[in-house]
């Protein structure tokens, strides 16, 4: 083969005054413009790369913070889950009741074999341990109860950093953890294009979070409801405090502007009026005067206590 004449083996057919060349202007360059565009073209690919590896870091994290929420959900179902409690019965001689009270401690003490209690407490014939390691022992007559708690090797634990108060190293880790899910979450509505990011599969499915959460707000009434709900049950009330003045509700007696009117006399005390013939009106109390002591009416904003009637709904 003949090389072209004035070229050397091996070198480039076009001399580089004829190659072609990008017409620049004075003082640019184009690797910021290519710059731009690989970042255009490449940041998807760094977006999953990140969410990837940020996922394998969230994994142990993750694992203990949704074994222990579920634990802790179903606290009133399952009990306290973190430890495990045991529970022996052991025989001892019968303490007499003139016994001293730190020799019959130290009889029961001596007799369980668990150290020096912390606390103790004697009332009858019934002698309570306390121990640092949170055993129990209760003593009655001459059966000893010896009540233990181990916690469990992985779910106490998990309970245990759960929970990030009183741990102060801790507290700053989990603040991570929540940045890193943060990233995660916000990452991952990005990393596909198409029908199945955004424009469809994606919106639907993020709409769908989104409205579980403050669908059962909305059903539920929210924070405040049930908590007027479980203090209302755990009363045990029987009759509201109905405030004179108040608009009626559906079920509450509206009291008259004096009971002379209808012929009640006030009870003492503050509770219902009964009904009865009309009659002259009670003495006033001693001490006290206005039309509050001889009209049986009660003062402006006070309060009276009605029963309500049974409920028949």
């Amino acid at each position: 083969m003949v090389e072209p004449s004035g070229l050397e083996p091996g070198s480039s057919s076009l001399p580089s005054e004829a190659r072609p060349t990008r017409n620049l202007e004075p003082g640019s360059s184009s690797l910021p413009s290519e710059a731009t565009s690989t970042i255009k073209k490449r940041w998807r690919a760094w977006l999953r790369a990140i969410h990837r590896d940020f996922g394998y870091l969230a994994i142990g994290f993750t694992v203990i913070y949704a074994v222990s929420g579920i634990a802790q959900n179903h606290i009133e179902e399952w009990g306290d889950v973190s430890y495990k409690a045991t529970e022996r019965v052991i025989t001892i001689p019968e303490i007499p009741d003139a016994t001293p009270e730190i020799v019959a401690v130290k009889t029961v003490a001596d007799a369980v074999n668990l150290g020096v209690p912390t606390t103790h407490s004697r009332a009858g014939d019934e002698i309570h341990l306390t121990y640092a390691s949170g055993v129990k022992v209760t003593a009655i007559g001459r059966t000893v109860t010896i009540q233990t708690r181990e916690r469990r090797a992985f779910i106490g634990l998990a309970n245990w950093l759960h929970t990030a108060r009183g741990k102060k190293a801790w507290k700053y880790i989990s603040d991570a953890y929540a940045v890193l899910l943060l990233y995660l979450a916000i990452s991952g509505i990005f990393m596909i294009k198409g029908r199945l990011g955004l424009q469809w599969r994606g919106t639907i499915l993020i709409s769908t979070g989104i409205a579980v959460p403050v669908l059962y707000i909305a059903l539920a009434g929210g924070p405040e409801t049930q908590k007027d709900t479980k203090s209302i049950a755990d009363s045990g009330l029987t009759s509201v405090p109905v405030e004179l003045g108040a608009p009626k509700a559906r079920r509450d007696v509206e009291l008259p502007a004096s009971a002379e009117q209808l012929g009640l006399a006030p009870s003492v005390g503050g509770a219902a009026l009964a009904a009865g013939s009309a009659g002259p009106s009670p003495a006033a109390e001693p001490g006290v005067s206005g039309s509050a002591a001889t009209s049986g009416t009660n003062p402006a904003g006070s309060a009276v206590l009605i029963p309500l009637p049974p409920n028949d709904e």
